[in-house]
């Protein structure tokens, strides 16, 4: 009986897998969404300082997502259980209450993004990773439909586009902090040191090329590169997906998933790019500017992350933190380099070709290391 039930199982357990993946859009768009309320509701200055200020949120809430996800699930001699922080919760949505009164504010929206999300980044992780699939689709919706409902009031030239942004912030935060049945693990102190270290030397990279960007190119560049890193980042929901489940344990069927929806995603950014969709989303920055190439090769990038995910995972799975840390650091050394290159010819498409070389080369660092680690594990 349980054998004929296998496939059924199966091709549920795919299913629920591509509902939560789908709903990643909705970590992906809030980064789009304050881009294109900006646009229509702040000067140029300010938007250069909010496209700064997403990139650097972003960063914060990657950081975060380690100390507080992260390292729970590299912590190898635990149960690596995790939860939604209450703590966080509340901070998010008192955060929302308060963007949502001075939502014509570029300052306080600039310190708020922080905080809402690493709250989105956290919630999010936690769904994922402990396959809360009910919760997490709707708080997807939520998170989605209050971008949609905020770009869509900025379309009609109101000033309160921020306003439904943050409301579906904060109830999707709500329904994430939902009681669950489980207590979070203890992570392993010396673990979660190495997780945030490395994360932290990754992370910072991004940013810092941001600020550059506004600093030697000007704030149109900066909102450009934000924005393409952001419309680029649908290619992320994917492989951040497949990163928390191969966390957990390895899976084919993850992998494919992800694979196919990396391909859907690609497909779908060609028909926005084509048809003029995301000029009219990011306004004047995007549409007088040359984004087909530099989108293409920021998805190339994008894309080629697949091939170090895996290898990854896989050595985070086995607790080989120290090891990671000294690997993320040469791999960021090597990006910020090659990114650093393409800046001096003050042109985008050059930056993302660099780190699209350096994914290249990290991908080949984090393989040989995986299959280094695995021949001393079988030889032990």
């Amino acid at each position: 009986m349980s054998i004929s039930l296998s496939p059924h199982i199966r091709l549920r357990g795919a299913a629920m897998s591509l509902i939560t993946l789908l709903g990643g859009v909705s970590l992906a768009v809030i980064p789009a969404a304050t881009v294109a309320i900006s646009a229509r509701q702040f000067t140029l200055d300010e938007q250069g300082a909010i496209a700064v200020a997403v990139m650097l949120a972003t960063f914060v809430g990657q950081v975060t997502f380690a100390v507080v996800v992260e390292s729970r699930l590299s912590s190898a001699a635990t149960a690596r259980r995790v939860t939604f922080p209450l703590w966080l919760a509340a901070l998010s949505v008192l955060t929302a209450i308060i963007v949502g009164f001075n939502s014509s504010n570029a300052v306080v929206l600039c310190v708020a993004l922080p905080i809402l999300l690493a709250s989105l980044e956290v919630g999010r992780g936690v769904s994922v990773a402990e396959r809360l699939d009910t919760r997490e689709i709707w708080a997807s919706v939520l998170v989605g439909s209050g971008a949609l409902a905020g770009v869509l009031v900025a379309f009609t030239a109101q000033t309160w586009g921020m306003i439904p942004l943050v409301a579906g912030i904060a109830a999707a935060t709500c329904v994430r902090s939902l009681p669950v049945s489980h207590q979070p693990s203890r992570p392993d102190p010396a673990v979660m040191g190495w997780v945030v270290a490395d994360t932290s030397i990754t992370g910072v990279i991004y940013p810092l090329l941001n600020v550059m960007i506004l600093a030697f190119i000007g704030p149109a560049q900066a909102i450009i590169f934000t924005a393409i890193s952001t419309v680029s980042g649908l290619l992320a929901i994917p492989l951040n997906f497949l990163r928390l489940r191969l966390l957990k344990e390895h899976s084919r069927l993850d992998i494919a998933v992800s694979a196919l929806a990396l391909l859907a995603a690609i497909v779908a950014l060609g028909i926005f790019e084509a048809t003029g969709t995301f000029g009219f989303i990011f306004g004047s920055a995007w549409s007088l500017s040359d984004t087909a190439l530099p989108l293409a090769v920021a998805c190339a990038w994008r894309a080629t992350s697949i091939l170090t995910t895996i290898p990854f995972a896989a050595l985070r799975r086995i607790g080989a933190v120290r090891l990671l840390t000294g690997l993320r650091a040469i791999v960021a050394a090597i990006t910020f380099a090659l990114a650093g290159l393409g800046l001096v010819t003050q042109n985008i498409v050059w930056v993302f070709a660099g780190m699209l070389v350096a994914e290249l080369i990290s991908a080949v660092i984090y393989e040989g290391a995986h299959r280094s680690r695995t021949a001393l594990v079988f030889k032990d």
